[in-house]
């Protein structure tokens, strides 16, 4: 089983209701979030596109931030979800400079924090809390393994991309295009 995401960016409006989800989920404190809207204009005038999207942890399965931690604080979990013990985190940064997705932050506590694909809720058979808010589904989560999964089916039968693929970090968060 490999956990992934995708965000159809046809659909997402920029609301920021998944953002607002995940700090309350998660008790992000204020001014900080483990997920955000990006927006992007590409093309050449008049013909422009605008591009909105939900960003987050990437989840990769080449993980920089990983293999950087002098402590195992930051480890690969269960479907590969990318997680961070903080009791073991000594607040060396060394993670949140490794990660090409800036996906990663500096809690006020002094360790890292960052999206955990809201582990705790898939323990309990639920949806992420960014996907079980989204107004327009664009927001899909699920094993990128199993073929018959919608994430898999979704991806399978749309065009889609990941961000810095020449980073090599074989993200498991995708953008429907």
């Amino acid at each position: 089983m490999r956990y992934g995401m995708a965000v159809d960016t046809n659909k997402c409006v920029g609301c920021s209701d998944c953002v607002v989800a995940c700090q309350t989920e998660n008790n992000v404190p204020l001014g900080y979030a483990r997920d955000w809207i990006v927006e992007t204009v590409d093309g050449t005038y008049p013909n422009l596109f605008l591009e909105l999207r939900s960003e987050r942890c990437n989840h990769c399965d080449n993980t920089p931030c990983v293999r950087v931690c002098p402590t195992g604080a930051s480890f690969i979990g269960d479907g590969g979800i990318i997680k961070v013990k903080p009791n073991k985190c000594i607040g060396c940064a060394a993670c949140i400079e490794s990660c090409p997705y800036d996906a990663r932050y500096m809690h006020p506590n002094g360790y890292v924090d960052k999206c955990t694909f809201c582990d705790h809720r898939l323990a309990e058979g639920l949806d992420t809390a960014c996907v079980s808010v989204c107004p327009t589904k664009c927001l899909y989560f699920g094993d990128v393994d199993d073929p018959n999964s919608e994430i898999s089916i979704l991806l399978a039968n749309n065009k889609h991309k990941t961000l810095i693929p020449e980073a090599g970090t074989k993200p498991q968060l995708f953008y429907i295009v």
